[in-house]
């Protein structure tokens, strides 16, 4: 077996924690499994639908990256309530992608206790067409913790991660 996932960090923050998540992800995928970061989330224009004739490169970015792969992790904090200005951002940019639709996508929670943006999360990929596989999403309560990179390799959390991910790439159980 060999898939592609592709992760969306809803936080530009260089110490971010989400982005450590998704990192160790990466690192932590099973053979067969590939995770790459998408890295240009903060250079995507704002969403302008009179845009999308003439796609800026930015996008066409995120497009073939999505396109080429088999699944999206997303990982994100909660501001105000709700999913970040930048995730929103690019599912926006999404929205009347073609290669979007049906899309199994995966939500990792770095604290459990954003539970409004999960929800908002979940709707909005939903409404898209998303592909939900519940089974592969998880809540790690990492926020306030300290924990880095390498602390997420070697924690308990590691083997959730895998397991995941694993689920994520063997379509389990969908929404």
């Amino acid at each position: 077996m060999s898939l592609k996932i592709l992760a969306l960090c809803g936080s530009l923050r260089s110490v971010s924690m989400n982005a450590a998540l998704l990192r160790a992800a990466a690192r932590l995928a099973p053979p067969g499994i590939r995770v790459d970061l998408f890295d240009g989330i903060g250079r995507l224009p704002l969403f302008n639908p009179e845009l999308e004739p003439s796609t800026p490169s930015e996008v066409r970015e995120l497009h073939e990256q999505l396109a080429s792969s088999d699944a999206l992790l997303i990982a994100s904090p909660e501001y105000a309530h709700g999913v970040t200005g930048v995730l929103k951002n690019a599912l926006d940019w999404l929205v009347s992608f073609e290669g979007f639709v049906d899309k199994r996508v995966a939500i990792f929670n770095a604290s459990p206790r954003s539970v409004h943006a999960d929800a908002a999360l979940r709707e909005i990929l939903t409404t898209m067409s998303a592909s939900l596989v519940t089974d592969a999403c998880l809540a790690l309560p990492l926020r306030g913790t300290g924990i880095t990179e390498q602390g997420i390799l070697d924690s308990g959390h590691a083997a959730d991660i895998r397991r995941a991910l694993a689920l994520l790439a063997s379509g389990a159980p969908r929404a």
